[in-house]
């Protein structure tokens, strides 16, 4: 993954996926001057999530779209969008889970634990399971922060449901997306994008040439 990580951007999407991950960094520093540590906390979290599709080589468009939401959902928190805006709350929620739970399923994907190929509808309940998990976990950290951290952030109960099912929404538009989402990975394993390797795998008593 580091090899991945530090390959230069050959294609124009690949570049602009990386000015949106300079555009996550400058995000830090300019909350990190205008406004409070809550603020701060969450851009930080926005630049680590922007970095993952990077580290996973997932195929340029995709990037972008990941790095995106994730911003939008970030400066949405500082400006307080989601009180302010009917609905768009739900917006984000429907895209952030998707993205997010698309991610998850591609890593689990690499380490082994689901399928590359085929499963087809496996791989959609999976992605929706994750995609309401994180939903849940959205809403828990909502209600931590407005206990713990500041009582302005909003939580109700009509606002949790509405949010675990949009969520769940996204997730499952995520999961019929995801041949399309994992095509062309530039993962680098033994010198070769994951893809490439995974297509060369044979089978016992197969004759290697070269």
């Amino acid at each position: 993954m580091i090899d991945t990580f530090v390959q230069r951007p050959t294609r124009p999407m690949e570049w602009v996926a990386d000015a949106v991950r300079a555009l996550a960094a400058l995000s830090v520093v300019v909350v990190g001057i205008g406004w409070g540590f809550v603020e701060i906390a969450v851009l930080m979290l926005a630049l680590a999530a922007v970095l993952v599709p990077r580290f996973l080589g997932v195929r340029a468009g995709f990037d972008v779209m990941v790095g995106v939401t994730v911003l939008v959902a970030a400066w949405s928190s500082v400006f307080e969008l989601y009180t302010r805006v009917d609905g768009w709350d739900i917006v984000v929620h429907v895209a952030l889970n998707g993205v997010l739970a698309a991610l998850a399923v591609i890593v689990a994907q690499l380490v082994g634990f689901l399928p590359s190929h085929g499963h087809r509808a496996g791989l959609i309940v999976a992605t929706v399971a994750v995609g309401l998990a994180t939903g849940v976990l959205w809403e828990i950290g909502e209600w931590w922060g407005h206990n713990i951290v500041d009582d302005a952030i909003y939580v109700g109960y009509d606002d949790t449901l509405g949010d675990l099912v949009s969520g769940g929404a996204g997730a499952l538009v995520a999961g019929l997306a995801l041949p399309f989402l994992t095509a062309r990975s530039r993962l680098r394993t033994a010198d070769r994008p994951l893809g490439d390797a995974a297509s060369t795998t044979r089978h016992p008593g197969a004759s290697v040439s070269g």
